[in-house]
């Protein structure tokens, strides 16, 4: 498994395009890749930890002139035809990317250890309008419920958000943890319209984001290693899910 960092040229014209379009962005990233795997597509698949072949990508807007494009993926791209289309072409193509074995890194996860991390992920939950009516999906669209649904997760993907020393008790969900909700997004794209009758038209395609920074400990080395590899929450065809870790003081 490997972990790409990839710097997008946001003065070029094929580097906004990317930006603009998550289909886009997921073809120019399988694009990288020596084949096309059968578990990228749609926002389906590894949802409870399965699916070694997951490709995930996730782009980090750290001020106007850095943006960049975290790539996991099972095999190491290629991303040369980014840097003539994103890049600068002109220069040497390695000076726009740095792509690291992650294996080393996720084999020495131990129980224990604290991370700084960051998560660009899609929360939803399933609530039913009316006895008898089929649950549907809906993405939580407040702070609160958002930092909620992260919270929620923590047990399953084997980790824990630090907790404050000093906690607001109007604010427990969110002021009680060592956790910033930000780049909240609600824009969506559209696709063409599957549906008979409508050939031609287009469909607008709700994608709600929040990106999570914060401290966690390591509760469960075996469950976050497959969440770092296969992805947190859906969506992750269209840039969610990825979560990494850095060293903290």
């Amino acid at each position: 498994m490997y972990l790409t960092r990839f710097r997008l040229n946001t003065h070029r014209a094929g580097a906004r395009k990317l930006l603009s379009s998550p289909q886009t962005m997921h073809a120019a990233v399988l694009g990288g890749l020596p084949e096309k795997l059968p578990t990228t597509s749609g926002s389906s698949g590894a949802e409870d930890g399965r699916g070694e072949g997951r490709v995930l990508w996730r782009v980090d807007r750290n001020a106007k002139a850095e943006v960049l494009l975290y790539i996991v993926s099972p095999s190491r791209p290629e991303p040369t035809h980014m840097v003539e289309q994103a890049g600068r072409p002109r220069s040497e193509p390695e000076t726009w990317w740095r792509t690291h074995d992650y294996t080393g890194f996720l084999s020495g996860l131990e129980k224990g250890q604290v991370w700084g991390f960051r998560l660009t992920a899609n929360p939803v939950h399933s609530i039913r309008r009316k006895d008898g009516e089929n649950t549907r999906r809906t993405a939580h669209v407040t702070v609160r419920h958002q930092a909620g649904w992260l919270l929620q997760q923590q047990e399953r993907w084997g980790f824990e958000v630090l907790r404050k020393e000093e906690v607001d008790p109007a604010r427990p969900e969110i002021d009680g943890y060592e956790l910033l909700v930000h780049e909240r997004n609600r824009s969506g794209f559209d696709k063409p319209d599957p549906r008979p009758g409508r050939k031609g038209a287009r469909m607008r395609v709700p994608v709600v984001t929040a990106t999570f920074d914060g401290r966690l400990t390591v509760t469960d080395p075996e469950a976050l290693r497959r969440g770092l590899g296969a992805g947190i929450g859906r969506a992750k065809a269209y840039g969610c899910g990825l979560m990494t870790l850095a060293p903290v003081d």
